[in-house]
């Protein structure tokens, strides 16, 4: 294991969830050093494309051969949508490689929910999230199968602070027919600040990505007391 401030590259997509995921960093695993990369075209040329294209999976490879090969010890990769490329980045290296909501995943699916809302404001980010959490569920608890319920808000990625962020997506989810959700997901870093906010208007845990991811990272790559995988996940 790394002791000491290791080198942690993050690749994002769109600029608040770069300033969110760094604050998560600050507060949850203070010494990594953190490298930020931003190509902050990678959702809209997405949204485009109705989807991930041959060249869009390649530019996600450039950008994570760009980091690794800069001396990069472990990766986390912010954008949902993009979290299947991550698969083919572990057969690549050996260093760890992050999906942005695979830490939060694993928390939930740790818990007792029975019926797990996933929300957004970007159309590619809910099938990424939900393909996530369908292969988690079908490796940890296959036994204990989880309803899975979706919303999307496209009105939230323009809302005016956390509460209004929170009210569309309440709305969307509600509207879904996922209002009787026992645990919400935010399955975008940007929807962070709402988080409290929603879980007011729900009155059920609402987890999100960042933090959690922090935390795995922290205990992947640091040694002592309370930074064991399990005590990251249940955090």
């Amino acid at each position: 294991m790394i002791e000491t401030s290791p080198l942690v590259a993050m690749i994002h997509a769109v600029p608040t969830g770069a300033r969110i995921a760094q604050e998560a960093f600050e507060r949850e695993f203070p010494q990594a050093t953190v490298w930020n990369v931003l190509d902050d075209r990678l959702l809209e040329d997405a949204r485009d494309a109705g989807g991930l294209t041959d060249a869009l999976r390649r530019r996600m490879l450039h950008l994570i051969t760009h980091v690794l090969d800069g001396g990069a010890q472990a990766l986390l990769l912010t954008c949902s949508s993009y979290g299947e490329v991550v698969d083919t980045a572990r057969t690549l290296w050996e260093v760890p490689v992050l999906k942005s909501d695979e830490a939060m995943f694993q928390a939930a699916l740790a818990g007792p929910f029975e019926r797990i809302a996933v929300v957004a404001s970007a159309v590619p980010a809910v099938p990424a999230a939900v393909a996530q959490l369908e292969t988690l569920v079908g490796a940890t608890r296959a036994d204990r199968p989880v309803d899975i319920v979706t919303a999307l808000s496209e009105e939230a990625a323009h809302a005016d602070g956390p509460e209004e962020i929170a009210r569309h997506l309440a709305d969307a989810l509600h509207a879904a027919g996922g209002g009787d959700a026992d645990a919400v997901l935010l399955a975008q870093y940007s929807h962070t600040p709402a988080r409290d906010a929603h879980a007011a208007l729900e009155d059920v845990p609402v987890l999100d990505g960042a933090g959690a991811a922090a935390r795995e990272l922290r205990a992947l790559l640091t040694s002592g007391p309370g930074n064991s995988r399990t005590a990251m996940v249940a955090s």
